[in-house]
């Protein structure tokens, strides 16, 4: 298990209703699994349609279950943005 920072954007704050938030995981999967379970509803929703980048990585199409988080670390969940 690692520990690290879970930060938030846009629709995705507003559903946490926080900016950040600490994680205790060894993958993005459980991570995401623990976010779903503190913030069931619209989080749960708004991660369905989110991108996310591990360390300034981007996730891509990877299953979650594979990527593995490090200690210190960062997650940015980032929701669909209009415009463009």
């Amino acid at each position: 298990m690692a520990t690290g920072t879970i930060r938030y954007w846009a629709a995705a704050k507003a559903a946490a209703g926080t900016a950040e938030e600490a994680y205790d995981a060894g993958t993005l999967a459980e991570a995401l699994a623990a976010v779903r379970s503190r913030h069931p509803g619209e989080l749960a929703r708004v991660l369905t349609r989110c991108s996310f980048l591990v360390d300034g990585n981007p996730v891509g199409r990877r299953g979650h279950e594979t990527v593995r988080l490090a200690e210190g670390g960062t997650v940015e969940v980032l929701p669909p943005f209009a415009g463009g």
